[in-house]
C-alpha cells in the first residue's frame, strides 16, 4: 500500500487561542492514528486570527473519518477541513 499525504486546515474560535496547545492535542491524536511526518505551520487569516495547518502522511488504506472527527472535537475549534490530500510516490 501507498502513502496518503494530508493537510488540514484548523481554525481556532478567536484570536486568543493558545495554538502551541492546539498543536500538542492534535499530535496526540495524529500519533494515535499512526500518522507519520507530521508538521504544523500557522497561516495568518485577518484581525489576528491564525489558522494552524497540519501536514502528516498515512498508509492509503487507513479511514481518514475518524482523524478529522477527532480534529474537529478539540476545544477551541471552529473548523477543520482537509485542504489537500495526495499519493506519494514511493
Amino acid at each position: 500500500m501507498g502513502t496518503a499525504l494530508l493537510k488540514i486546515k484548523v481554525m481556532p474560535e478567536s484570536p486568543e487561542t493558545n495554538l502551541e496547545e492546539l498543536q500538542e492535542k492534535a499530535k496526540e491524536i495524529l500519533e494515535k492514528n499512526s500518522a507519520k511526518g507530521i508538521k504544523f505551520d500557522i497561516e495568518p487569516i485577518a484581525f489576528g486570527l491564525k489558522s494552524l495547518i497540519i501536514g502528516f502522511g498515512v498508509d492509503e488504506s487507513q479511514e481518514l473519518e475518524p482523524i478529522e472527527n477527532a480534529l474537529k472535537s478539540m476545544e477551541n475549534i471552529s473548523s477543520s477541513e482537509v485542504i489537500d490530500m495526495r499519493r506519494a510516490i514511493e
